[in-house]
């Protein structure tokens, strides 16, 4: 029976039980098969499980793969700091980078301000206008701006933040559409931002931290704000505060991570 080494870690979270679950396993000898895999991010019923094990050239330190508890995706934010968060706490160092599938090398650094977490960047999602009318019925309001982008990441730009917390959408409804992810923002009141995505068809309702929503906000919201950088809310139940800036096609999300459990996985 494998005993793997396993974290349970809160991302983009100042304390437990806040900001964005996510299980992180590391192996030595190659990743398991797909199938095991997606056992297991069904077992930990996590938004995503970040597996990791190390990668031979010179280009980044560990290779990584995520697991929603239905599918495998192409990009995950949370998850990849999590993973970083715990290198870094379990090896040391500044920073780490991560060879991925479809985002390329992803690397965690460490934040420059003392108490601040880590830095994660992700490749910047541009969105170009668009109409989704089966997407808006699902979401239950009618948004002032949709944006989209090929990789199914859509945006609805909503008038305030009483409205983002507002909604209720028919999960049914929009996990019919596929696998998308909806996000809906506005202006914030104690951030500038405020979010909250919705991801039924990889079977995750509403997401608590996106990393990944957020590389399609920040050259969203820098572009209407003016600027390189803001902060941002996600304004789900277990919540969680992001830093967001933009720096030519990067995204870097920046925020803390707290350990959970530490332990072994068994199978």
């Amino acid at each position: 029976m494998p005993a793997i080494p396993f974290w349970h870690v809160d991302a983009f979270a100042g304390e437990p039980f806040t900001g964005n679950q996510a299980a992180v396993m590391i192996y030595d000898a190659g990743f398991p098969d797909d199938v095991t895999m997606q056992r297991i991010g069904d077992e930990n019923n996590f938004a995503e499980t970040a597996f990791l094990v190390p990668h031979d050239g010179p280009e980044a330190d560990w290779q990584l793969r995520w697991f929603t508890p239905t599918c495998e995706i192409r990009l995950c934010g949370h998850a990849t700091l999590a993973a970083g968060h715990v290198v870094l706490t379990r090896d040391g160092g500044d920073s780490v980078r991560f060879m991925t599938r479809h985002a390329g090398v992803l690397t965690v650094r460490r934040a420059e301000q003392e108490g601040a977490g880590y830095e994660v960047a992700l490749p910047a999602i541009p969105t170009a206008p668009g109409e989704f009318p089966a997407a808006v019925a699902g979401l239950g309001a009618t948004p002032r701006v949709i944006v989209r982008s090929p990789d199914r990441y859509n945006v609805f730009l909503f008038d305030d933040e009483a409205t983002v917390r507002a909604l209720s959408p028919d999960m049914k409804a929009l996990a019919a559409l596929g696998d998308h992810q909806f996000i809906c923002t506005a202006p914030g009141h104690e951030t500038d931002v405020v979010s909250r995505v919705f991801v039924p068809g990889a079977g995750v309702d509403e997401d608590s931290v996106t990393g990944s929503a957020h590389a399609v906000l920040t050259p969203f919201w820098t572009d209407r704000l003016g600027r390189p950088e803001f902060t941002a809310f996600q304004a789900s139940r277990r919540g969680g505060r992001l830093t967001c800036r933009l720096d030519g096609n990067t995204a870097w999300l920046g925020g803390p991570c707290v350990t959970i459990v530490e332990g072994l996985f068994r199978y």
